[in-house]
């Protein structure tokens, strides 16, 4: 290793990551008190400003005065890919190593944090007309329909992704149908390194004590308001920033497919679900460190002792 690449790794990404409700902010927040850092939000949910109950995000009491990047600073109509994520985040971390030797990363879209950490595949921009003419086929005709053409178009890609998340389907086809290519011929395996170093923390709770606090969380959700932030970006239900877990079962109460009480169930039961596929994605990544939310002591020491590894 060059001596500049040796300086450069004294630099250090913390990275929390895990499912909804387990307890991140929290931690992040003691963490960055402890180590007297920045917040880097990689929440994709909470990156758009007004939604604020159904995405969690941690108010100004909440923050305790430590500061926060990208949380609520998009408008809604506005998309922001993983790849503009890894971007202005490598920008920023230039910006902090400048002052300081660290800075935490948490929140729970895998996609998000594995570009910062991994970098982006070389996907193609395709025309905007391509997801949205996709969003109308779902609307007649369902997601399995659309399935079905990702698994004859990239049968490849189809044994890997999650066939029940809309948003990746859609991705995918859209470039199959733009290019006329399989999406995965586009996606690599190479990672790229940084110039800094990563530590990789994953949070994890019993399953049934995780599923309760995302019952209760929700409970919370809905007493602070949730089905009226949700009723007042109705109309603005084709965005793909409320196509998401929280928004979507209020929009299909409000177009009176089912009862309140049954949007809760939902509400609940999907996000259960969304938490499930976030540790199956975590999971999958061997470089994360897996501790319970409440070792916050054991959880520094281990920051500590990697920092020294690597400095």
């Amino acid at each position: 290793m060059n001596p500049t690449n040796k300086l450069s790794l004294k630099n250090h990404l913390i990275v929390i990551a895990g499912p909804t409700a387990s307890g991140k902010t929290a931690l992040s927040i003691k963490l960055a008190k402890a180590l007297k850092c920045e917040i880097i939000s990689a929440d994709s949910r909470q990156f758009y400003r007004d939604l604020s109950i159904g995405t969690a995000k941690p108010d100004e009491k909440e923050m305790e005065g430590v500061r926060h990047h990208f949380v609520d600073f998009l408008p809604l109509e506005k998309e922001f890919s993983a790849g503009k994520f890894e971007l202005a985040v490598l920008d920023l971390l230039h910006e902090i190593f400048t002052n300081i030797n660290r800075c935490i990363m948490t929140g729970g879209s895998g996609l998000y944090i594995r570009a910062v950490c991994e970098g982006m595949n070389d996907i193609p921009a395709v025309d905007k007309s391509f997801r949205d003419e996709l969003y109308r086929e779902l609307e007649q005709h369902g997601l399995q329909s659309l399935v079905e053409e990702l698994r004859t178009k990239d049968p490849v890609y189809y044994e890997k992704v999650d066939i029940k998340n809309t948003q990746r389907v859609i991705r995918a086809l859209e470039v199959c149908r733009a290019t006329g290519m399989p999406y995965s011929s586009f996606r690599s395996d190479r990672k790229v390194q940084r110039s800094f170093n990563i530590i990789k923390i994953g949070l994890e709770r019993e399953r049934e004590k995780l599923f309760a606090r995302i019952n209760e969380r929700m409970d919370r959700m809905i007493e602070a308001g949730l089905f009226e932030e949700a009723e007042k970006f109705y109309d603005k239900r084709h965005l793909n920033a409320l196509k998401t877990v929280g928004y979507k079962e209020i929009f299909d109460y409000l177009d009176g497919k089912f009862e309140k009480e049954e949007a809760i169930r939902l509400l609940k039961r999907n996000s259960r679900r969304y938490a499930k596929r976030q540790m199956t994605w975590f999971k999958k990544d061997p470089e994360f460190m897996w501790f319970h939310p409440d070792d916050h002591e054991k959880i520094l020491k281990y920051i500590h002792e990697k920092m020294t590894e690597n400095s």
